[in-house]
């Protein structure tokens, strides 16, 4: 989807793990854009500004301007990203022009409301199974998500990615036969009681009490006495 955002970047030569630290000091994070005619150019933006982006309700998805210096100003994607792995800040970032006549391949969320039937009245449990799908479609016409309305379905019931509404110049890329949310039956373990009397193989015999195994001993020791 596209904003009216512009993000300015710097245009730098040198590169570098020093050169990122340099960035990093003074506010900045490495960054490339490329795409088009005109080729990759190295540059450096600010983090809040990108991050912003990438947590709004169109995330990656947004298009938006990219003001070089000196250079003619461009719309664009974020296409990937880098984060500290411990601190999690944004270190480094990958922006692609777009061409806004020409269709582009996109990930969309796809988010599930209302309370399905199979879940309240039959006790079963709503299990979504994909939660986003790849279309395409003019970079003008990318939708925010794809909202799904669960409420009739019930136990053995799914909608699956060939359901979605697509208008415009949207196209499916994802399989069509792909689940996107259904409603299964909660497994209940059934636990075998045996009947009076009968012997479950594999169970413990119990011990013969001690008393009894005395007494027999003490018998046997007065037989063998007479005996003798």
């Amino acid at each position: 989807m596209r904003k009216d955002i512009t993000i300015n970047a710097e245009p730098r030569s040198a590169r570098g793990k020093n050169e990122a630290r340099r960035l990093r000091v003074k506010g900045a994070i490495p960054a490339v854009v490329y795409g088009g005619k005109e080729g990759s150019v190295a540059v450096s933006v600010d983090p809040k500004e990108v991050n912003r982006l990438l947590h709004s309700k169109t995330g990656h998805n947004t298009i938006f301007n990219v003001a070089i210096r000196d250079l003619a100003t461009t719309p664009a994607m974020v296409v990937d990203w880098q984060n500290d792995p411990i601190k999690g800040n944004l270190l480094h970032v990958d922006l692609k022009r777009i061409d806004l006549n020409a269709r582009i391949s996109v990930a969309i969320p796809v988010h599930c409301v209302g309370e399905a039937k199979g879940v309240k009245q039959q006790g079963g449990l709503l299990e979504v199974v994909t939660r986003e799908v790849q279309i395409e479609c003019l970079p003008d016409e990318i939708p925010e998500n794809f909202v799904v309305e669960v409420t009739e379905l019930l136990i053995g019931q799914s909608i699956r990615a060939g359901e979605l509404p697509l208008v415009g110049s949207m196209k499916l890329l994802s399989q069509p036969e792909a689940v996107l949310v259904h409603v299964i039956a909660l497994r209940a373990e059934v636990v075998a009681t045996p009947a009076e009397g009968e012997v479950v193989e594999g169970a413990a015999t119990p011990a013969e009490p001690e008393v009894i195994k005395k007494g027999k001993k003490e018998e046997e020791g007065e037989a063998e006495a007479k005996k003798k």
